[in-house]
């Protein structure tokens, strides 16, 4: 089956609200073989939402639709649908008792344009939303050619949302759909992302079921290896062996397996699992190390500390980094590099310290130490692993950059 995600919102268009609610649907869509090929944006304008409604029946057998529920004049949404598939509008009391309840919750009364949220279209299946006033429903009938379609129309604010479509639409699609999908992700360090594909273009070329589909990210490229059938299982199976040939390739130094595709999950899953702690030194990436480390639940076993050392002062007051190695060779150099490893893991007494230093830009740097360039060094067990990096792009992106090399810096100190 196709669907069709249709989000309704000016707020969405004007850029206020990020569109998350897209990429949620999708995910879970895909998670049960159904297929996107089509997401809309509109905004509150009631002959737009027509429009895009009848496009998106005519090319999906299910829209699902977020936002356009509440209790004022420009949320039509329930009633385009209603439109959409010639029923009418019916009083559903349950529902409007649901936003009687949630008013009385903040001790409030119920203003009378709220009763609108209490209609919906004749047939439909109400989905009671725990978490707002507005419930959401599905509706499945026949379009003007007589083939069966399903509007799906669920609230807009994301943690409304959410709940419902994993509680009930997931759940209710399921039995439109008898296969599972299921991806595994293979981060690939050390190799961008044209050499990478090249690595392995005759399995892209070849690939039927798993599929495999590269994407990069700064400072990594992912490639995801996705595989349907009837079971999580089965696909596991049919997983492995494509799983395997590609980090054969890519060199087990430069590419593993992780199910978020995040660097920083997999150290930590090796710190934790080998009983090391860590401490972190930051000056170029400003604390972004320390917060993708502990983004992991549980890292607390092994995060000692970080330190944001930006100034010069700080790095010799708080990491004892030595005041003529600066004066020497600046902050932005292999020497400092490796004091601030060394004095981050000795001031926190962990196993391993680590250490950013760099120049951001876009202004700051010089002929000698141009924007980009980044030193990240790890200390562990009396020895010092450095990278010169020369990274290019937006400010955001070199720090990103930099944090992902020095945290899987550490994924090869402590596999070594």
């Amino acid at each position: 089956m196709d669907a069709e995600i249709l989000c309704i919102g000016s707020e969405l268009l004007h850029g206020d609200i990020v569109n998350t609610n897209a990429r949620y649907i999708s995910k879970k869509l895909a998670e049960i073989a159904i297929n996107v090929h089509y997401q809309t944006v509109v905004g509150d304008n009631a002959d737009r939402i027509k429009k895009a409604f009848d496009i998106g029946f005519s090319r999906a057998d299910i829209v699902i639709c977020t936002g356009g529920l509440g209790p004022t004049q420009d949320d039509i949404t329930k009633e385009t649908l209603a439109e959409y598939f010639g029923v009418e509008m019916i009083y559903d009391e349950e529902s409007y008792q649901h936003v009687v309840n949630m008013y009385q919750r903040f001790r409030r009364s119920v203003p009378k344009n709220n009763i609108k949220q209490a209609y919906f279209p004749k047939g439909s299946i109400i989905l009671n939303n725990p978490n707002g006033t507005a419930n959401g429903c599905i509706y499945r009938g026949k379009d003007k050619e007589g083939n069966y379609k399903i509007g799906i129309l669920l609230p807009g604010p994301p943690k409304e949302m959410e709940p419902l479509m994993d509680s009930e639409v997931i759940p209710y699609l399921k039995e439109f759909s008898s296969w599972v999908v299921y991806g595994e992700k293979i981060l690939v360090m050390n190799i961008g992302e044209a050499a990478a594909e090249e690595m392995v273009i005759d399995l892209i070329k070849e690939q039927t079921n798993p599929t495999i589909a590269p994407f990069a990210s700064a400072g990594k490229v992912v490639f995801r290896v996705t595989a349907k059938a009837e079971s999580k299982e089965k696909c596991i199976e049919l997983i492995k062996p494509l799983k395997e040939e590609l980090i054969n390739r890519f060199g087990k130094e430069n590419a593993y397996a992780v199910s978020s595709g995040k660097v920083e999950d997999k150290v930590a899953e090796l710190l934790l699992d080998k009983n090391l702690t860590i401490a972190v030194a930051e000056s170029l990436t400003g604390g972004l190390v320390a917060s993708k480390l502990v983004s992991y639940p549980g890292i607390s076993e092994s995060f000692l500390e970080g330190f944001i050392t930006y100034s010069n002062e700080s790095k010799i007051k708080t990491l004892k980094v030595k005041e003529e190695t600066l004066k020497k060779y600046g902050a932005v150099s292999e020497e400092t590099a490796k004091e601030m490893a060394y004095g981050a893991a000795k001031v926190a007494g962990a196993d391993i310290g680590l250490s950013t230093t760099g120049v951001a830009g876009p202004s700051g740097g010089s002929k000698e130490k141009p924007v980009g360039l980044v030193y990240v060094c790890v200390y562990y067990n009396g020895k010092y692993e450095l990278k010169e990096i020369h990274a290019t792009g937006v400010r955001d992106t070199i720090r990103e950059r930099a944090a992902t090399r020095v945290i899987d810096l550490v994924r090869t100190c402590v596999e070594e």
